[in-house]
């Protein structure tokens, strides 16, 4: 079994990081805790292995 083509990796991890990007202006912007939870929720989909910390931990070092 060949190893996995290298393109389509980078192009994922890129995709995903825009996306985490993406998702975390969303967060700041949002106006209430329902908006929140939501955009949490689509980020525990795109990155099963990211915590909640991991992910607001670089809008908190901003700040």
């Amino acid at each position: 079994m060949s190893a996995p083509s290298r393109r389509p990796e980078i192009r994922r991890r890129r995709a995903r990081a825009e996306k985490i990007a993406k998702l975390r202006r969303q967060y700041t912007m949002a106006r209430n805790d329902s908006d929140r939870s939501r955009i949490l929720g689509k980020i525990k989909k795109n990155s099963v292995g990211m915590t909640e910390q991991q992910f607001l931990q670089p809008l908190t070092a901003k700040q």
